[in-house]
């Protein structure tokens, strides 16, 4: 088992304190538990706008009077608008971080959320409910930005990757609950058949609310508010080790070095982030809010925002069912990227899953644009590459990108850095799922695109390997601090190298390097 400071400030330990320190990453990655609010809320959607009963709700009757349906700037509302308010969430997301902390943020933003789904619940008109959906979007904003720097801040370098990673995976479990929960209250007659889906939310809200109440503050925050004590002992029940450990008191050390050295700069603040310093801010800030783009951009929520009434638009009759079946392989494929991305590394992961994704959406576009819908074999070689489509990301970008954001960050910006980068992915869903009708839909004033839309998706995949190679550094197996000397020490393209010889020379380096780093600041503060 490695040794040397781990992400937490905490130290891989003996045989004799195993128990515990797996009992620490179980609670770190209990906390992930938050995505199934985000995968649930983004999977329920896509069914619930199909249902008769929301649509007799809430939509107008159609010339076939046993008929309703939805206009596409109505359908573009419904779906964007949690993403509106998921984007001002993850970007209140920092100042409750810093001053509420990660734990009780995190509470707090469920609290949020709750509001959020008992106005879409009671709703019997459509402006309540699309501020329901505000309302839940600025809690799960709120999770997105506070949990992959919880789990960041809190899990072993050696698991690091794997625990943010899990965040990503309850956000596909989310997803297929709600497909399951879609297809099992489809037909039911009246307002239950969208009520209870959305309802059942208050059960996830009310889970991950009460088990963060006993889990530990991150030690990081802890340092960073003064309070070396409770750090200490965060940090001992996270590592299963004591809190008067001399491994806790050296990571500690490293944790205070790596943060006086950034405060010896001056009080942080946004544009702190964008500048062109030694610590190549500028180029973070940039890469974490470019790479939530790029996630989006690959189009994967077109799938699962409107993923049911694309196949039902290719000819599959039973579209519900293979929303479930993608939804399957979404979930089931993150597996193995929780397991690669602390194997083979961030940027082979991000590089492989982008050439297999823009491949896969190539080969969709053309299929879509040359066969019929009546073409029975033609519609199941869709539905094969789009499931292939969906395990790429699933096992590359969906889990990867959390990651990184989640390690790229220096504690004195993090909170800001992390928010904008969250932002980031939610200004883009926004745009993309207001966008998508417009795009695909047939009926006048759309593009009617149908899956030639594709052809933009596997273009988009093309530049995220070009993104990748120059701007995304490896940092597996790498403590937090030592990510930070690997900024202001070389460049993405080299950093392989770079890890190589932190990876060898371990704490001893770290540390000598970042007290000479902090007497030059000082030296030139002075």
């Amino acid at each position: 088992m490695p040794g040397g400071p781990v992400a937490t400030g905490g130290y891989a330990i003996g045989a004799s304190g195993a128990k515990s320190k797996f009992a620490g990453i179980a609670m770190t990655s209990f906390s992930a538990f938050g995505g199934i609010l985000f995968g649930y809320d983004t999977g329920i959607i896509s069914g619930i706008k199909e249902m008769n009963a929301w649509l007799m709700q809430f939509g107008h009757p159609t010339n076939d009077p046993n008929v309703y349906a939805i206009t596409s700037s109505q359908e573009s509302l419904v779906v964007s608008i949690l993403s509106a308010g998921t984007f001002f969430g993850a970007l209140f997301g920092a100042p409750v971080a810093d001053v509420l902390g990660r734990k009780y943020g995190i509470i707090f933003s469920t609290l949020v959320f709750c509001i959020g789904i008992a106005m879409q619940t009671a709703a019997t008109e459509m402006p309540l409910f699309v501020v329901g959906r505000v309302f839940a979007g600025l809690g799960v904003g709120l999770i997105s930005t506070l949990i992959p720097m919880y789990q960041s801040e809190c899990a072993p370098k050696w698991i690091r990757g794997a625990v943010v990673a899990s965040y990503q995976w309850a956000i596909t479990i989310g997803i297929l609950v709600a497909s399951i929960v879609n297809n099992a209250f489809q037909n039911r007659p009246d307002s239950t058949a969208y009520r209870i889906p959305i309802a059942l939310q208050f059960a996830w809200a009310v889970v991950l609310g009460a088990g963060m109440l006993f889990l530990p503050e991150s030690p990081r925050w802890l340092i960073k508010r003064g309070r070396d004590a409770d750090a200490a002992l965060a940090l001992a029940r996270l590592t299963g080790t004591s809190s008067t450990s001399a491994e806790v008191g050296i990571e500690i050390d490293e944790i205070r070095l790596s943060l006086e050295e950034e405060k010896a700069i001056g009080e942080s603040s946004y544009m702190d982030c964008f500048k062109f310093n030694e610590s190549k801010m500028a180029l973070r800030t940039l890469t974490g809010i470019s790479i939530q783009a790029w996630q989006q951009l690959t189009g994967i929520n077109f799938i699962f925002y409107y993923g049911t009434t694309f196949f039902r638009n290719s000819g599959i009759t039973n579209a519900f069912v293979i929303s479930i079946v993608t939804s399957t392989v979404n979930m089931v494929m993150t597996i193995p990227g929780m397991w690669g991305v602390d194997r083979f590394g961030r940027r082979r992961l991000l590089i492989v899953g982008a050439i297999g994704m823009c491949i896969c959406e190539y080969i969709v576009a053309v299929i879509g644009a040359t066969i019929s819908v009546d073409n029975i074999a033609g519609q199941r070689v869709l539905i094969a590459f789009v499931c292939f489509y969906i395990a790429f990301f699933a096992s590359t970008w969906g889990p990867v990108t959390w990651v990184v954001c989640g390690e790229i960050f220096p504690l004195q910006v993090r909170a800001k850095a992390m928010s904008m980068s969250a932002a980031s992915n939610w200004l883009w869903n926004f745009g993309i799922g207001y966008a998508i009708p417009y795009l695909v839909n047939t009926e006048p004033g759309s593009a009617g695109l149908e899956s030639r839309v594709f052809f933009i998706w596997g273009s988009t995949c093309f530049c995220c390997i070009l993104f990748t190679f120059f701007c995304v550094p490896e940092t597996k197996n790498l403590s937090l601090e030592q990510i930070d000397l690997m900024y202001k020490h070389t460049t993405p393209i080299k950093s392989m190298e770079y890890r190589r010889r932190l990876m060898r020379d371990g704490t001893n380096l770290t540390l000598a390097t970042l007290h000479r780093d902090f007497k030059h600041e000082m030296d030139s503060f002075s």
